[in-house]
């Protein structure tokens, strides 16, 4: 068994699909396939069902996967300290943020990041705070940035930046013209809200709590995967929401969206780290360049 069966392996079993994972990893399909295959007989165990066109993973393949990965991880981590002894003039740092973050707060310092150490690659996975959490504990990302604290014991969050909360609604909307919001109001108002597991979906259920409106009785007209969506489904008269002011603040130049005067309170994002893994210049640099950042 190598390396290069193993990436192999997990290519296919997240793309569920030969031929895409092959053109993820700049293979072949027959050399995906043969590789497969050779693990498949090596051990005489089936890793996939194949259903159609597609394939699945049998419950042998859901169980080698999890070992798989983690060996990559491990040979990422070593590859990382081989790489760390050139000092800041090659190597890799990857991050993961949520979307608010990802899309709106880091791009800038990660360009300032690449013009300082242009040897660094970096690269970015932008997905829910869980999501984020999970791949950071997984190895697959070495930073991760979220909105809000979470307590998982694996973790080391620091606090990074404010974030301001803006409850909006469309120009068209009745509220567009209130002055202040009855608890009334809201309960019988029609909301846009993020999937569970986002940090914009928590800050959002905490924020009604601050006025003793429980989530049973709100009324979620929709709910959608991004922040843009968010915004544009309530500029489009959908209903209303809460959401960070970096997210909305083009929509609110031009009018689309309405910002009501509400008491909400400040959030923080938190960079996040795995505390056994080895943190390299690298992370230790752009952790250096978050604190001088205005």
């Amino acid at each position: 068994m190598t390396l290069e069966q193993l990436r192999i392996f997990v290519a296919v079993a997240e793309q569920e699909h030969m031929t895409r994972a092959a053109g993820a990893l700049n293979l072949t399909q027959s050399a995906t396939s043969a590789a497969i295959a050779a693990l498949e007989a090596r051990h005489a165990t089936k890793l996939f069902d194949r259903i159609g066109r597609n394939i699945r993973l049998t419950d042998a393949g859901r169980q080698f996967l999890v070992e798989a990965r983690a060996v990559l991880a491990r040979a990422d981590a070593a590859e990382t300290v081989l790489a760390d002894l050139a000092g800041l003039k090659r190597g890799s740092l990857a991050l993961a943020a949520s979307q608010t973050v990802g899309n709106y707060w880091l791009p800038p310092l990660m360009h300032d990041f690449r013009a300082r150490h242009p040897g660094i690659r970096l690269t970015l996975k932008i997905g829910n705070s869980e999501q984020v959490m999970s791949w950071v504990r997984e190895g697959t990302a070495d930073l991760g940035f979220i909105e809000g604290a979470s307590d998982d014991p694996a973790l080391a969050m620091k606090a990074v930046a404010q974030d301001e909360l803006v409850l909006v609604v469309g120009a068209s909307h009745p509220w567009a013209s209130t002055r202040a919001l009855t608890p009334e109001q809201m309960k019988a108002a029609a909301w846009v809200t993020r999937e569970q597991g986002s940090g914009t979906r928590q800050v959002f259920e905490d924020a009604l709590a601050g006025f003793d409106i429980a989530r049973k009785d709100i009324n979620l007209a929709l709910t959608l995967p991004s922040n843009e969506s968010v915004c544009m489904a309530v500029a489009a008269g959908a209903g209303a929401t809460v959401i960070s002011r970096l997210v909305a603040s083009s929509l609110l130049a031009s009018g689309a969206l309405v910002a009501i005067k509400a008491s909400l309170p400040e959030r923080r994002f938190f960079s996040v780290r795995h505390k056994e893994r080895y943190a390299t210049q690298a992370e230790r640099a752009f952790q250096q360049q978050m604190k001088e950042r205005p």
